[in-house]
């Protein structure tokens, strides 16, 4: 098939993150606004990480910080809306500024995320689903891309020695959060599809996904495909010590782009320095 090419689309920032972000750098989302429009962003999505459920600690092991300073604060949620909202006021004549989460799905936590996009859900324009946490060792769920103890110690034997292993039950985790209803407002974009690659140079983990879990990408696409979801082309990693690549990478953008799914670049930004990093990586397969 012949490949689609970025000409003419819009320069969109998908996925942004604030000071409210707890594990962030703390620099403003004013002046990482500011940096996208002299960049010649026309289009800038914030999603900052959803409050996780209080609950939640209870099924996580792991660093606590892991927990604590995954996502914002509940409290600050008010906050960040009226925050998000000065600035697509005060920019509105030079960039089209789009207000949301990325929000983590966790299937212990489902009757709790859904009354969380109830009530915020009508507030927000533009959202990412994404899986930081997945389950492993003792049940509980441990964080995909915190430490690298909690990789090692939570993860790691969740495939025996076998990466290919690992990462196919990551893909199942990717699988059973997009096929699972959140209700109206609920992300359509799915975040960072490959995290689990983020240590991969660091233990030695497979390259490239072999075929049987190049059959579980392609149902996920048909999943994507059928429930109208777009997909992160995430930089983030290119710049991660121990991943040195997008997420996902080039094969698999390829791939989406024969199942005609969007393709949206996020920079992951949580500093000023972040704000653009990796697009003319990318930017010839969006559209």
């Amino acid at each position: 098939m012949k490949r689609k090419v970025g000409v003419g689309m819009l320069k969109r920032e998908g996925h942004s993150h604030t000071e409210f972000c707890q594990h962030g750098s703390g620099d403003d989302v004013e002046e990482m606004i500011q940096k996208a429009i002299r960049l010649g962003f026309q289009e800038y999505s914030i999603t900052e990480h959803a409050p996780l459920p209080p609950a939640f600690k209870q099924d996580y092991a792991g660093t606590l910080t892991g927990f604590t300073e995954a996502a914002m604060a509940l409290s600050d949620v008010p906050a960040y809306f009226k925050k998000c909202q000065q600035m697509q006021a005060k920019y509105r004549d030079q960039l089209n500024i789009k207000i949301g989460f990325e929000v983590d799905f966790l299937p212990t936590q489902l009757d709790w995320l859904r009354d969380f996009w109830a009530e915020y859900g009508p507030q927000t324009t533009d959202n990412i689903l994404s899986v930081h946490f997945m389950q492993g060792v003792g049940g509980k769920y441990w964080s995909v891309d915190d430490t690298l103890t909690d990789f090692e110690t939570g993860l790691l034997p969740m495939g025996q020695g076998d990466g290919q292993c690992l990462y196919s039950l990551y893909l199942d985790a990717l699988q059973t959060a997009v096929s699972t209803p959140l209700g109206p407002h609920s992300p359509c974009r799915l975040g960072h599809m490959t995290l689990i690659k983020k240590f991969q140079d660091y233990f030695k983990l497979p390259a490239r996904f072999n075929e049987a879990n190049l059959i579980k990408v392609r149902q996920l696409f048909d999943t994507l495909q059928a429930h109208h979801f777009a997909l992160d082309l995430n930089v983030a990693g290119l710049y991660k010590p121990y991943c040195n690549e997008v997420y996902p990478y080039p094969e698999l953008m390829y791939l989406a782009q024969d199942y005609e799914i969007p393709m949206v670049y996020g920079s992951d930004a949580h500093s000023i320095a972040e704000v653009g990093h990796g697009y003319h990586q990318i930017e010839n397969f969006l559209k």
